[in-house]
């Protein structure tokens, strides 16, 4: 379940990184820690995501949230950018993992199926391309919900 401060925080977070030339990815409220543990995941969408890129946000971000008293007890901040494991979403994410092993997701069933693995091929205006054993298959974009790097496939 998501942190009822986390769209506020993801608010306040974007025009940070947008300011750096980075992108929000996600972010997490990790309440059970001791002290609670606010993680918020960017990239930079014009090359890898560096350490200095995550410590300009940082400093940035740490600085507008305790301005804003968003989050009123001690936590810890961490910036940091998304794993190898996540989810692939920007144009530049479907060419730099063209060939590797995806899972996709889609909201209803297509042709029997709600989950399909393979190979990615690539990804255009009106499709996603999963090589399956030789064999490309062609799932409707507007059907995917989800697009993942998988293991093993």
């Amino acid at each position: 379940m998501t942190h009822p401060l986390i769209p506020q925080i993801i608010e306040l977070a974007t025009p940070v990184a947008e300011q750096l030339g980075l992108e929000v990815v996600t972010a997490v409220f990790h309440t059970h820690e001791s002290p609670p543990i606010l993680r918020v995941d960017i990239r930079n969408p014009a090359s890898d995501t560096s350490l200095d890129d995550c410590e300009r946000m940082s400093k940035a971000l740490d600085t507008l949230l305790d301005e804003s008293d968003l989050i009123p007890d001690a936590y810890i901040l961490e910036i940091s950018s998304p794993g190898i494991s996540s989810e692939l979403s920007s144009d530049r994410d479907f060419v730099a993992f063209k060939g590797f092993g995806v899972t996709v997701a889609t909201a209803e069933p297509f042709q029997g199926h709600q989950e399909w693995s393979g190979r990615l091929v690539r990804r255009d205006e009106g499709a996603v391309y999963l090589n399956q054993k030789g064999r490309v298959m062609k799932i409707p974009r507007s059907l995917v919900t989800q697009v993942r790097l998988a293991d093993g496939v």
